[in-house]
């Protein structure tokens, strides 16, 4: 059992499971195929970041290879964002950030099509996440996390910002041209 909730950019999915607890721990279900149907998984990461203010992102993976990713924490927190970069979209541009904790069991799925990134609230966060095709070096692509023209509101500044160098060089939106059309 799970509680799943849209936004208003469509595609993105907020899945909160549930969770049974009892003397000895929890019991958590924390994914079943028929949360996201025609949706295949082929590889599980897990990513560890010591400091708070750690910007990962914003990610994407260019076609052939798109990705869709399905976020859990599982120590710590993170503010994840997904931006829609589906051009056609009446939402293009715009983003979601949501607050995922290991304290409020909540995921995000991010469908192929999205930039995808977050910024750690604490210390020693752990984020596991499901993708929908494997890692791509070649097709590897990120926007700048600070673009003002897509406006993510971080909970860090960008002088005690922890960035790696690939997302330190990251273009703008507007210079990426259209990777994704909006589908259907």
């Amino acid at each position: 059992m799970a509680e799943i909730n849209g936004f208003d950019i469509a595609g993105l999915k907020l899945i909160r499971p549930r969770k049974f607890g009892d003397e000895r721990g929890f019991f958590s279900e924390v994914f079943r195929a028929e949360w996201l149907p025609d949706t295949v998984f082929v590889q599980d990461n897990h990513s560890l970041s010591e400091k708070r203010g750690t910007v990962r992102g914003l990610h994407y993976q260019k076609n052939p290879r798109a990705q869709g990713k399905l976020i859990r924490v599982i120590a710590g927190a993170i503010l994840d964002v997904a931006v829609d970069i589906r051009w056609g979209s009446p939402t293009y541009g715009r983003h979601v950030a949501v607050e995922l904790s290991a304290a409020n069991w909540s995921q995000l799925w991010v469908p192929a099509g999205f930039l995808h990134g977050f910024c750690t609230l604490t210390d020693a966060t752990q984020v596991v996440y499901k993708v929908t095709d494997y890692y791509s070096p070649e097709h590897d692509a990120a926007v700048a996390w600070d673009d003002p023209d897509i406006g993510v509101s971080w909970p860090v500044s960008a002088a005690a910002v922890t960035l790696s160098a690939k997302d330190q060089a990251a273009p703008r939106l507007a210079e990426i041209g259209h990777p994704f059309q909006l589908e259907g």
